[in-house]
């Protein structure tokens, strides 16, 4: 979504481009209509010049703009702070609900049918209580 965003923003960036390229145009018409001597004339065409610049130059920067936005928001949703919080919340919410219980080595626990544990880990089970 963020690359729909900065397309948007850069073709209406472009559009105030044009439109101030055709402004400079217009104002430098006018200069040059007004103008009595050929200097006059050549000062217009320089002051349209130099605006038609400063519009592409704005729509570069508008650009680099919208593009350190974008770049900005996908590293806001990349940041290890913010996933860590999160992860970290999950595991907490994990951990308070476990969906099996394990009892502790050396403990001993009767089941309901009278039968007690062993003791001691059995062979394959010894990464059950790693996770408590």
């Amino acid at each position: 979504m963020q690359s729909s965003k900065a397309k948007l923003s850069n073709m209406a960036s472009a559009a105030k481009e044009h439109i101030d390229i055709y402004k400079a145009k217009i104002d430098e018409k006018t200069e040059k209509a007004r103008a009595s001597t050929e200097e006059e004339k050549v000062i217009a065409h320089e002051r349209a010049k130099a605006r038609e610049a400063k519009a592409k130059m704005e729509l570069h920067e508008a650009k680099a703009r919208h593009a350190a936005e974008k770049l900005s928001t996908k590293q806001a949703h990349l940041d290890p702070s913010v996933f860590g919080s999160h992860h970290q919340q999950h595991s907490t919410i994990h951990h308070q609900h476990p969906t099996t219980h394990h009892q502790p080595v050396g403990t001993v626990a009767t089941p309901a049918g009278g039968v007690t544990n062993p003791t001691y880990p059995l062979r394959g089970n010894h990464h059950i209580n790693k996770h408590i």
